[in-house]
């Protein structure tokens, strides 16, 4: 994997952080930053000590301003257009079905791609500042890299199409209520500090078990139907049943059992 230039990419304590590298204006999404996001959650998604991803923006004013307008101006036809939807759904699809779970840490302003690149990942996490807006609305096009499908999924065709048409930007507790942002940070809790707590959970588990999870949630995302969701989950199941890792937690409680603590 070539170094990506409009992305900031580390790996600490086996979670995997990417964070849009363009603040000075407001980490827009160009094909360059759509293509560095796909290059990295496919190279990564091998690493199999990795707990979690998280997907967040420079500075502490913008997440993600959408697509890079400027550049995007010089798409005009039919043809274009549906190159440019292909390109963004493809690097979108590399977080969505990324095999552990993706938080977006939202640090400021989502709006337009930038709302449907918080979409993508499975969980978001805000600043309390933080805002949230499907604007795309405001220049007459529709969502572009298949935020829209995610976001119907996430709260329900009615309130996704009431997003969509009112094309407000809403702050973080509001999105909260509508279930579009998981966890909010207190006025006197860092971004940082909330994720890690929201992070918790997840580095508490195996990696492998992570991965069951994910793949299980997976299934029914893309609408697999019930028997195919089973053979997900009975895979799963295997995997982790015979790996050592259970084998030791099993032992741990057995003894616990038998010594009258459980």
């Amino acid at each position: 994997m070539t170094r990506p230039e409009c992305l900031h990419v580390e790996v600490v304590d086996r979670v995997l952080h990417v964070r849009v590298d363009r603040p000075e204006k407001r980490n827009p999404l160009s094909r360059a930053v759509l293509g560095e996001l796909r290059q990295v959650f496919e190279a990564y998604a091998t690493d199999a000590s990795l707990h979690a991803a998280v997907v967040t923006g420079s500075g502490d004013k913008s997440f993600a301003a959408g697509g890079d307008l400027k550049e995007f101006a010089a798409f005009r036809s039919e043809e274009e257009a549906a190159t440019l939807y292909r390109h963004g759904n493809d690097a979108l699809a590399a977080i969505r079905w990324f095999p552990v779970p993706v938080v977006a840490a939202l640090n400021g302003t989502a709006v337009g791609g930038g709302a449907e690149l918080a979409m993508a990942c499975d969980f978001r996490v805000a600043a309390a500042h933080a805002t949230i807006g499907f604007v795309q609305g405001r220049l007459n096009i529709s969502t572009g890299f298949g935020g829209g499908a995610d976001l119907v999924d996430l709260v329900g065709p009615r309130t996704a199409l009431s997003l969509l048409v009112e094309a407000r930007i809403i702050d973080a507790p509001e999105a909260k209520r509508i279930g579009l942002i998981d966890v909010v940070a207190d006025s006197a809790e860092s971004l940082a500090a909330c994720l890690a707590r929201f992070l918790g959970p997840m580095r508490a588990q195996a990696p492998q078990v992570l991965r069951a999870f994910k793949a299980v949630a997976a299934s029914g995302r893309r609408g697999l139907p019930r028997v195919e969701r089973e053979e997900v989950e009975r895979t799963s199941f295997v995997r982790t049943w015979i790996h050592p890792d259970h084998w030791e937690a099993a032992d741990r409680l057995l003894d616990q059992i038998g010594r009258g603590r459980a």
